[in-house]
């Protein structure tokens, strides 16, 4: 099959895709949700889809059985291939069907495979041969005008949404880091309280024990023996206040660093948050769920 049109093809289907992942979300959430992994709109997914079926399946599509078959598995191969290379260039999972029986790694299933050969099925039969029709209408220059444009916005839109992706990696692995920062903190802090309360204790036991040793003579010693233990709790305080408010500041400022990251989004981070609600980190999968909590909660 000729480029051309099979570019075309692209495109169209999927502009049409992402039309049709529009309105599923606003059906089943009352409002527009900019779906697909692109800023613009297009899924290029369904649009790689489409053209392979149109280029692979035209001898059979008068055939509807094996049209069927054979779209439910070169969709669901496109499908489990592209979700697989997302995981392991981003690490990140964009869609998962786990829980749904009969599933590959969760990447494919087998309900949304034969969903996927009963749309191809009425598309080939009933929308392709209209968008045929309207591509031979457009002039050849024209069409190649369309395609150039096109395809150099999906690209710039591609690239800017990589980038977007790897930031987001990067600020879940610096809320990481943080995050455990402040943790060790706050155990810190919970280790000099035990340590120096310890401490504390067998200073008073000492200061008991030399009481109980010395009774016969604890009137000479009295005075020597509480003022080392004045002393001793003294300097014990002051070692214990010291070590805390250096933790907790070091804590607080780590914390306000933690804030900062959760508050100042940055372009793209809430549409891709928001197309993918199911989206989850391989590294960072808590980090990830609390930015989401955090960013639909200010939203």
């Amino acid at each position: 099959m000729n480029l051309y049109y099979l570019l075309f093809y692209f495109i169209i289907y999927a502009f049409l895709g992402w039309c049709t992942e529009v309105v599923y979300a606003a059906v089943n959430t009352g409002t527009f949700v900019n779906r697909g992994f692109l800023n613009g709109p297009v899924c290029p997914i369904y649009g790689f889809g489409i053209a392979a079926i149109t280029a692979l399946l035209a001898p059979v599509s008068n055939n509807l059985a094996l049209l069927f078959a054979g779209s439910a598995v070169i969709t669901s191969l496109i499908e489990l291939i592209t979700g697989w290379i997302m995981e392991k260039a981003f690490h990140t999972r964009w869609w998962d069907y786990s829980d749904i029986p009969f599933n590959i790694g969760g990447y494919i299933c087998l309900k949304f495979s034969i969903a996927w050969g009963i749309a191809c099925v009425m598309i080939m039969d009933i929308i392709h041969p209209v968008i045929q029709d309207i591509i031979l209408k457009v002039d050849f220059k024209t069409g190649k005008i369309i395609l150039s444009v096109a395809l150099a916005a999906i690209s710039v839109d591609c690239v800017a949404t990589v980038q977007s992706v790897l930031k987001l990696n990067r600020q879940l692995r610096q809320i990481n880091y943080i995050a455990s920062k402040i943790r060790a903190l706050s155990d810190d802090i919970g280790q000099v309280l035990y340590s120096e309360s310890i401490s504390l204790m067998e200073k008073g036991e000492e200061v008991k024990a030399t009481f109980e040793d010395q009774k016969t003579s604890i009137n000479e010693l009295l005075d020597e023996k509480i003022s080392d233990a004045e002393n001793s709790i003294v300097k014990l305080k002051s070692n214990l206040n010291e070590k805390t408010s250096k933790l907790k500041s070091d804590r607080e400022l780590y914390t306000e660093k933690l804030e900062d990251l959760m508050n100042n989004p940055f372009f793209g981070q809430k549409r891709l948050l928001k197309a993918f609600p199911n989206l989850k980190s391989t590294n960072y999968a808590h980090d990830l769920e609390e930015l989401k909590k955090k960013i639909f909660k200010n939203k």
